[in-house]
């Protein structure tokens, strides 16, 4: 079994985040070969609380351009985790 700290790597704060708090859905970049299981268990043993659902989405990297040169962005998968009505929320995101 993996560590869950290697499964949720950073959350996702953005103004549409942010509102969607208030219905108690969290966003976070998780690792792109985890699956919602692994996602609900590492959010669950690390904050403490009861998952509803997770919702994923891989999230292709944008390309770049400096002068002649191309490159392009890593691709990373997203997850929106819903929590229970009944759970606490996530002490985490109470400062921002």
């Amino acid at each position: 079994m993996r560590d869950p700290h290697d499964i949720i790597l950073k959350p996702i704060v953005t103004e549409a985040s942010m509102n969607a708090m208030a219905d108690k859905k969290y966003t976070f970049v998780v690792d792109k070969k985890s699956n919602k299981t692994e996602i609900k268990n590492a959010v669950e043993s690390i904050f403490g609380v009861t998952v509803a659902s997770v919702n994923t989405m891989n999230m292709l990297g944008k390309n770049k351009r400096m002068g002649i040169h191309v490159g392009k962005k890593a691709d990373w998968k997203k997850a929106i985790v819903t929590l229970t009505e009944d759970s606490k929320t996530i002490e985490f995101f109470e400062g921002i």
